[in-house]
C-alpha cells in the first residue's frame, strides 16, 4: 500500500487518470462478470424446467400459465407467442405462407432473447483486450515521467532510477490484473450462451412443428 501511495504522490495528471480508468474497468467488469453469473444460471435452470413445463401441458392456454410463473427472463413466452399469433391482415407478412410467417415470427422472437443474453459481452471483450495496453501506456509514461524528473534533479544514479522505475511497472501488473477475469468470463459466458441459444432454437423449431401439424388437416 505504501508503494501505491507513493506512486499515487509522484504521479501526474495522466498516470493518476491512466490509474483512475484501469479502476474504473476493473469494477465495470467485476459489476457484469457477478450479474452475468447470476442471470447466466437463472435462464439456465428456467429454459430447462420451462421447456418440460411446456411440453406436459394439457393446452396451450396451461402451457402458457405454467412459462408465466417459470420464464423470468422473459426467453420462451415469446418464442410460443410469436408461434401462435396470427400477423394483422393486409400485410405483406400475412400474404405469405404459413412456413415462412413462423420462421420469421420465431426468428426475431429469438434474436430478442439471445441479445438480452449476450449484453456485457462486449464490455468483458473490450476490458479484457484493451486493458493491458492502458496500463502499459501507463508504465511507459510513468518510466518518461519518472526520468524527465531525474534529469531535472540533476543526479543520476542506479537507486534513483530502479524506484521510479519499479513503481511505474505496477501499471503494467494492474493491466493485466483487470484483463485476466474479463477475458476468462467472457470465454465461460460464451459457453453458456450457446448452450442456451442452443435449448432455446430447439423450443423454436418443435413450437414451428407443433404449429404446422395443428394446421394441416389430417386426410
Amino acid at each position: 500500500m505504501e508503494g501505491l501511495a507513493h506512486f499515487w504522490d509522484q504521479a501526474d495528471g495522466v498516470g493518476r487518470f491512466v490509474a483512475l480508468l484501469l479502476l474504473l474497468m476493473s469494477v465495470t467488469a467485476w459489476v457484469v462478470i457477478v450479474w452475468k453469473a447470476w442471470l447466466l444460471r437463472r435462464v439456465g435452470r428456467d429454459v430447462a424446467r420451462g421447456s418440460v413445463a411446456f411440453w406436459s401441458a394439457a393446452t396451450l392456454d396451461d402451457a402458457r400459465v405454467r412459462l408465466r410463473d417459470i420464464d423470468r427472463e422473459q426467453l420462451l413466452l415469446p418464442l410460443v407467442e410469436a408461434a401462435v399469433t396470427a400477423p394483422r391482415g393486409g400485410t405483406l407478412e400475412s400474404g405469405g405462407r404459413l412456413e415462412s410467417q413462423l420462421t420469421r415470427r420465431l426468428r426475431d422472437a429469438l434474436h430478442a432473447g439471445l441479445s438480452h443474453l449476450q449484453f456485457g459481452q462486449v464490455v468483458l471483450a473490450s476490458v479484457g483486450s484493451t486493458a493491458p495496453f492502458v496500463g502499459l501506456f501507463g508504465t511507459v509514461w510513468g518510466i518518461y515521467h519518472a526520468l524527465v524528473g531525474i534529469t531535472a534533479s540533476g543526479s543520476l544514479s542506479i537507486e534513483k532510477v530502479s524506484g521510479p522505475v519499479g513503481e511505474a511497472l505496477i501499471m503494467t501488473a494492474a493491466g493485466i490484473a483487470v484483463a485476466i477475469p474479463a477475458v476468462l468470463a467472457y470465454n465461460v459466458f460464451g459457453k453458456w450462451i450457446a448452450a442456451a441459444e442452443a435449448e432455446l432454437e430447439g423450443f423454436a423449431h418443435d413450437l414451428r412443428q407443433m404449429v404446422l401439424d395443428h394446421s394441416t388437416p389430417e386426410p
